[in-house]
């Protein structure tokens, strides 16, 4: 039974979340701040977090920020201010898929369900490309001798493009291999996810794949400097 951390302010919300996500077979905790809910993540090891953004105190960017210094696990940030802007700063900063209230807690309970079969432990061998080696078994990234720090997200997302390293791979393919779901209007989710791990590469590496994006279409991984 996967755990899920529920950090929102509006008590009502999650009370009504938290009882449907119940009922659908998951463990629910709840947390009313950033602060607490940083707390619960080191007692409860839940699998996946769903974040508010404004939130008393501690908000849920900030919240988000020191999360990643931390922990993988995926999170799912959840918002009122559904603008793309605020949309691309939850990416930025780590978030997994990012979702705007009110929301459909049918549509939320896809989303969770999608990122847990993504969280989930795969069996496959190594994959390389140059100095690349993902152990997907493991969920681990390495760029020669060190390791690179990824969500589940871009982990995935780099798994996806490396598997098929040379050749171009469309935002549909990326966003259902990484996010779970389908691309959407407007949807820069993974052009987020793509320019974090292009810094986290160059950062990792000079000698890192590129992904290079062919416009309109997609993304192509090649050796080369990383950008």
């Amino acid at each position: 039974m996967s755990r899920i951390l529920l950090a929102d302010d509006d008590r009502a919300l999650t009370a009504l979340l938290a009882e449907y996500l119940q009922h659908e077979g998951f463990t629910v905790d709840i947390a009313y701040d950033g602060d607490t809910a940083l707390s619960m993540l080191r007692s409860q090891r839940p699998d996946l977090l769903i974040l508010d953004v404004m939130m008393p105190g501690k908000d849920g960017l900030e919240t988000l920020r020191e999360i990643r210094q931390q922990h993988r696990l995926p999170v799912i940030m959840l918002s009122a201010r559904g603008e793309p802007i605020d949309r691309v700063i939850g990416l930025e900063l780590g978030a997994d898929d990012y979702l705007s209230k009110p929301c459909v807690p049918r549509e939320l309970l896809a989303r969770v369900r999608a990122q847990l079969r993504r969280s989930a432990p795969v069996t496959a061998g190594s994959v390389e490309v140059g100095v690349l080696k993902l152990l997907p078994g493991e969920r681990r990234a390495f760029a020669g001798d060190r390791e690179i720090s990824l969500t589940g997200a871009e982990f995935l997302l780099l798994l996806a493009l490396a598997q098929r390293a040379g050749e171009l791979v469309d935002k549909a393919t990326l966003t259902r291999a990484a996010l779970g779901r389908e691309l959407e209007r407007f949807d820069r989710s993974v052009d987020v996810h793509v320019s974090r791990l292009r810094h986290k590469l160059a950062e990792a590496s000079d000698q890192a794949p590129r992904i290079d994006s062919v416009r309109g279409a997609g993304y192509v991984m090649t050796l080369g400097a990383a950008q």
